[in-house]
C-alpha cells in the first residue's frame, strides 16, 4: 500500500504504525498592538505598546488533510481578533483584557481551549520594570451551546 499523497502529489505526513493524533494547537507569538490600557487615567489616554502570545486548541477534525491552504485553520483571524480587542477597548487591568480576548476567540472560532498572555512594556512602577505580563487560560464549556463553524 502506498502512502497517501496531497494535491501536489507529495506524500502527506504519516504517523507511526501505532500513532494517533491527539491534539491540534496553534501558537501565535508576539502579536503586537498599541492600546490604551492601565489603571491611571494617563495610561488610558495615550497609546502604549502591548504584545500578546496566544495558544488555541482546535478540534482534530480541523487539521488539514491535504497540503493545501484552503484546508488550514485561519490563524490570521485569531491574530486579528486579538488586535481588535486590544485596540478598540480600554481596560484598567491586563487580566480583564486577556479574558476579553479569550471570550472573543471563543465567540468567533471553534477553539476548544485558549491561552492568552498579554504583556505591557515599561509599566509605570516605582522600580524600573521592563515589562509585565498576565496569562489567562480557559477551556470552552461544552454545555455552552454550539460553536462557530471553522476554519
Amino acid at each position: 500500500m502506498s502512502p497517501p499523497t496531497g494535491s501536489t502529489g507529495t506524500p502527506t505526513p504519516a504517523l507511526g504504525p501505532d500513532g494517533r493524533l491527539q491534539a491540534y494547537r496553534i501558537r501565535l507569538v508576539s502579536i503586537r498592538f498599541r492600546g490604551k490600557h492601565g489603571v491611571s487615567a494617563s495610561e488610558r489616554e495615550l497609546f502604549q505598546d502591548f504584545v500578546a502570545d496566544v495558544d488555541v486548541d482546535l478540534p482534530i477534525s480541523l487539521l488539514a488533510k491535504e497540503d493545501r491552504y484552503a484546508e488550514v485553520f485561519d490563524y490570521d483571524r485569531v491574530a486579528t481578533l486579538v488586535v481588535e480587542e486590544g485596540t478598540t477597548t480600554s481596560c484598567q487591568l491586563l487580566e480583564i483584557l486577556a479574558q476579553r480576548m479569550i471570550a472573543k476567540i471563543f465567540a468567533e472560532t471553534p477553539a476548544l481551549a485558549a491561552k492568552v498572555c498579554v504583556q505591557k512594556n515599561r509599566p509605570p512602577t516605582t522600580p524600573s520594570v521592563e515589562a509585565v505580563s498576565v496569562t489567562v487560560e480557559a477551556i470552552r464549556d461544552p454545555l455552552a451551546g454550539s460553536r462557530p463553524k471553522g476554519p
